[in-house]
């Protein structure tokens, strides 16, 4: 059975993700994070606590943003997350391979967490961000997927912009 055949109802969080996507568009924030994550104070960050695994909630945003004709994810990881030691967090290389096989070979924008935290805080006072908690508890986890415009890309809109120059 598939999960769109499926009858058993959907958890809160992505009956959350599902009402909230059509409204959200380029340049808002989808986060996934670790249960440490802190509950940041900008007035556009919405937070939920799934009470759900971490991989499981990473593969399910992919997945809506995958049925998605006008946004694209653009996914941004903590650069401390491939210099986490097994022996400071135990369980952190198979979360790695898990996170790894639930991205799917997606490209990856790697920024420090302080550098992240900092994007999403500026983009909290002007545009939304829908931050989904996990039980998941390993640090630098959380996956950050800032939404792009999946119908035009950099380079139309490059190309645009060049056209708009060259005409003045």
């Amino acid at each position: 059975m598939t999960a769109s055949t499926s009858s058993a109802p959907r958890p809160a969080w992505r009956t959350t993700l599902d009402q909230r996507l059509p409204l959200l568009g380029h340049r808002n924030w989808i986060v996934v994070a670790d249960s440490a994550y802190p509950w940041q104070a900008s007035a556009g960050i919405e937070t939920i606590d799934t009470g759900s695994d971490h991989v499981a909630v990473v593969r399910g945003v992919l997945e809506a943003l995958a049925g998605s004709r006008h946004v694209r994810p653009v996914v941004h990881l903590d650069a401390e997350l491939p210099f986490v030691a097994e022996a400071h967090a135990p369980g952190v290389t198979a979360c790695r391979e898990a996170l790894a096989g639930a991205l799917g070979g997606l490209a990856t924008v790697s920024l420090s967490h302080e550098d992240v935290i900092g994007l999403l805080d500026e983009a909290g006072r002007a545009f939304r961000i829908l931050l989904l908690k996990t039980t998941l508890a390993l640090p630098y986890t959380s996956v950050f997927v800032r939404l792009d415009c999946g119908y035009w890309s950099a380079e139309a809109e490059e190309a645009l912009r060049a056209a708009i120059a060259a005409a003045r």
